[in-house]
């Protein structure tokens, strides 16, 4: 009997750093529009404000058109080529933003970006899906997606600091080559499935499968794609994340822009106050997920976070002017209850949809999410530009939030009454 602790340790230990880095990656190259967008990039090229709101949301349309086909590859073909060849296109995407000299080239640009980039959320959480179990799943996924405040954490400060010294060409040259040589390491370093890796014996990988096989005796098996997309549970969830993400992505890529309006300061000092929150969601992501697989309770670290964070940016549209820093807290607040039920929402697909069908539903969720975060960035820049103030704003993305905690409130995610197997109890068999 192979040590499931041994088991578990090689799989976090092996693949977590290289799924992490990958995704983060991903959000540096999509995010740091927003700090050229506070650094002058609209003056520099002659863009008003509403052409710089959907110049900035460009990237979503084209995450959303091809998130569907590209899961499909991953699950039918190969998700370690899939995501190798995107990293190189969408490094060499974002270094050439760096020399657009006219609007219609950066926005050809911003839509290749999203384009390229649609393989990797749904090919990632596919990917957790062929390696962990249900019991591990809100964890991993919550590593994975911690490349998105961890991220936005970091960059933040170093785009300040970089648009400063090079301004914003020479801040997207500097921060779409890391993604390049990046995708060597991946191809070298991952393989698809466990039974093509070396690190696992093969005791550690019939372990393995007999664990995913069995967390699936509970699911209904589904006949094809379309079923699996008309599912109620699928329409919901995919309808929940809509709403989600118009808020979450309509606060991240124009925070920036927003604190910068807000109260008079520098470029890196907005870049540390846009960091300060994220370090609080990443806390709050952690403790989510792990509650989440310790209770195997899903819903309840899902839309009651949400419902807080539409509430937190409420009171902060009501506070408004008048105190910038209890605007700010509260602000802190919602951002925090926006990113928190990442791992867990995510977990919830593969243990109600068969697994022929799950990575499918899994991109056509990300897919509608990429159309809520369309909506968000374009509305958010919109709205900011268009009354000079963050309070309209403030205003939407306070009803998306709600709506998408109503949402998940009413999804039924009961799938069983039996308990989860885990590598522990499949080791025992």
């Amino acid at each position: 009997m192979a040590d499931s602790n041994s088991l578990s340790r090689k799989r976090w230990w092996y693949l977590m750093p290289v799924i992490f880095i990958t995704y983060s990656l991903a959000y540096l190259d999509r995010a740091n529009y927003g700090f050229a967008a506070a650094a002058g990039i609209d003056s520099d090229l002659g863009i008003t404000k509403a052409t710089s709101s959907l110049i900035g949301a460009l990237f979503f349309l084209g995450y959303f058109f091809f998130q569907v086909p590209c899961a499909i590859y991953a699950v039918q073909r190969s998700i370690r080529r899939l995501i190798f060849f995107s990293l190189i296109l969408w490094g060499l995407c974002a270094t050439a933003t760096g020399f657009v000299s006219n609007i219609p080239v950066l926005m050809g640009i911003r839509f290749l970006l999203g384009v390229v980039e649609a393989a990797v959320f749904p090919a990632m959480l596919i990917f957790i899906s062929n390696w962990f179990t249900s019991a591990e799943r809100s964890r991993a996924n919550t590593l994975l997606i911690l490349g998105n405040p961890v991220t936005v954490l970091w960059m933040s400060v170093v785009s300040g600091y970089l648009v400063q010294a090079h301004g914003w060409r020479g801040m997207f040259i500097i921060e779409g080559l890391p993604a390049v040589a990046w995708a060597v390491i991946w191809y070298v370093v991952v393989r698809d499935k466990p039974n093509e890796v070396s690190w696992l014996n093969e005791q550690e990988k019939r372990q393995l499968q007999d664990a995913l096989d069995a967390e699936q005796r509970h699911v209904k098996p589904m006949r094809n794609y379309g079923e699996a997309m008309r599912s109620k549970t699928t329409v919901m969830l995919c309808a929940a994340h809509a709403c989600w993400c118009v808020g979450s992505f309509g606060f991240m890529m124009w925070m920036p822009t927003i604190l910068k309006s807000a109260a008079t300061m520098d470029i890196v000092s907005v870049g540390w106050l846009s960091a300060a929150p994220y370090l609080v969601a990443i806390i709050a992501m952690l403790l989510a997920s792990t509650f989440s697989d310790r209770l195997r309770n899903r819903k309840i670290f899902v839309w009651p976070p949400l419902l807080i964070a539409s509430v937190a940016f409420f009171i902060s549209y009501l506070i408004g002017a008048h105190s910038f820093w209890t605007s700010y807290a509260f602000m802190t607040i919602a951002l925090v209850g926006m990113y928190a039920p990442y791992g867990p929402f995510f977990a919830i697909v593969p243990e109600l949809v068969s697994r022929n069908v799950a990575g499918v539903s899994m991109g056509l969720i990300s897919s509608c999410g990429a159309l809520g975060a369309f909506a968000g960035s374009y509305l958010v820049g919109y709205l900011h530009g268009l009354t000079g103030s963050p309070g309209a704003s403030y205003v939407l993305l306070t009803f998306a939030l709600l709506g998408a905690s109503i949402l998940m409130f009413c999804v039924r995610a009961t799938p069983s009454e039996d308990p989860v197997p885990s590598l522990k109890s499949e080791a025992i068999r």
